[in-house]
């Protein structure tokens, strides 16, 4: 979606489990352009990917924890 401002928004339909998301993983990004929104996605991906299992968060076959 786009705001007002003209910046990119993405929301994950499913949030990441709280101790994901209170390890910095934010289920809502935004960006000036599909790139930097991309980005911000895989970003929040990777650190709920990486945190998920230190925090003992398993990962299904579709991302779901």
């Amino acid at each position: 979606m786009r705001s007002d401002a003209g910046r990119l928004w993405a929301s994950r339909e499913r949030p990441f489990p709280a101790v994901v998301e209170h390890a910095g993983a934010c289920r809502t990004v935004d960006g000036d352009d599909l790139v930097e929104l991309c980005r911000a996605i895989a970003q929040q991906e990777s650190i709920a990917e990486q945190r998920g299992p230190e925090l003992g968060v398993s990962w299904g076959q579709n991302g779901d924890a």
